[in-house]
């Protein structure tokens, strides 16, 4: 009511001012003439800080509809991270952590899609899984999708398929799930050949993959430096794995396997067959091995380390060695004690196959060992005594 009022008094002003004008001449000015005069005296009020509204819009009203404008400060709220160039969207996202990329991956259907990419989970599938994962896990984790893909096509599985039952458990459940309730387009299952899938799988533990495992049994002296198959399943919370062993149909359970003892296997030959050969032509004194071998031919073969060692025959002088030229080659187990029955072996270079008996087990095939990776892998396993 205030701004209205001195409105009135500052137009009455100015109209007093024209009172000086003869009445003829007043006649003469033509309807644009006061139309032009009020636009003049509302620019007058507003150069002195003077709200117009009421007035604005009823004496106008008239000649034309004027809508009262109401000024609002806007505040920037910068730009989208949709916005940003997609080669920088990738290098932050390539920057986040599994967890972060689960939790963006359900804000909205576009970052879905780039959290989910392959691309962006090729690099964490291989620092964390890479060395334990091999081809046998592969195929293991297709088999494991086509089976869920059966069991949904039956009606057997609930909505949402293995990418609920994986966020569903820690550590992921309180990043992902509260964004994925009520958000029908984002329930759907990962394709069955995603790496996200896959290594979600694996970090859940819900998927059992076939590795191997050193020293088994926790070490327990019969097993000292051997590598035997095992299926495991990862323990986030623990951070450590657990073990089963298949034996005559009986599994053995073994728990809080650090990742240390576990290895992809070598060579994709399976337990109970024999690996064929193919370096015995190479070998020659103070390489590094490791050969199957197993109790009995009812047994599933492990992998144990040795090197190879001098003939009884040989000066053991490297300039006048002579075991290379042999076709006997020695190997030897040096955790054992000198005297130990398990302590030297002969093969043949030529026509090595399974050898041995009931009282001393069976010897399988041989790989020679040429990463200093592994050879460091097998020398931090040595045991603190000597074996008999």
């Amino acid at each position: 009511m205030l701004f209205f009022l001195i409105s009135c008094f500052s137009f009455i002003f100015v109209v007093k001012s024209l009172l000086t004008i003869k009445l003829t001449k007043m006649r003469l000015l033509s309807p644009f003439f006061w139309v032009e005069l009020s636009k003049s005296l509302m620019c007058y009020i507003r150069k002195r800080g003077l709200v117009f509204g009421v007035f604005e819009a009823t004496y106008l009203s008239p000649v034309r509809k004027v809508h009262t404008v109401e000024f609002v400060e806007v505040k920037d709220e910068g730009i989208s991270v949709l916005d940003l160039p997609d080669l920088t969207l990738d290098m932050i996202l390539d920057r986040l952590s599994p967890a972060d990329l689960c939790s963006l991956s359900g804000v909205c259907r576009e970052l879905r899609g780039k959290c989910r990419s392959d691309h962006m989970w090729e690099k964490h599938m291989k620092s964390k899984w890479g060395r334990v994962i091999g081809n046998a896990a592969l195929v293991k984790w297709h088999e494991h999708m086509a089976l869920n893909k059966r069991r949904f096509s039956l009606g057997g599985s609930s909505n949402g398929g293995i990418i609920l039952n994986i966020f569903s458990l820690w550590p992921f459940s309180s990043l992902i799930r509260p964004k994925l309730i009520g958000r029908s387009e984002l329930k759907g299952s990962l394709p069955p050949d995603s790496i996200m899938g896959w290594y979600l799988s694996l970090e859940s533990g819900e998927f059992w993959f076939p590795a191997q495992v050193y020293n088994r049994e926790n070490g327990h002296d019969g097993f000292v430096l051997s590598c035997y198959d095992a299926e495991l399943s990862y323990n986030s919370k623990s951070d450590t794995f657990q073990a089963r062993y298949t034996l005559h149909g009986r599994k053995t359970v073994e728990e809080n396997i650090s990742w240390s003892r576990i290895r992809a296997p070598p060579v994709d030959n399976p337990a109970y067959e024999l690996h064929v050969s193919d370096c015995l032509d190479d070998l020659k004194p103070g390489d590094h091995l490791e050969i199957q071998w197993r109790r009995n031919r009812e047994y599933p073969y492990g992998w144990w380390y040795g090197v190879v060692g001098h003939l009884d025959s040989c000066t053991r002088n490297e300039y006048h060695c002579i075991c290379h030229d042999s076709d006997t080659v020695t190997l030897e187990f040096n955790q054992y004690a000198p005297d130990s029955r398990w302590r030297r072996m002969n093969v043949n270079r030529k026509n090595h196959r399974e050898e041995g008996n009931e009282g001393d087990g069976f010897y399988g095939g041989i790989r020679k060992i040429y990463s200093e990776e592994e050879i460091t892998i097998w020398k931090s396993l040595w045991p603190t005594k000597v074996l008999n």
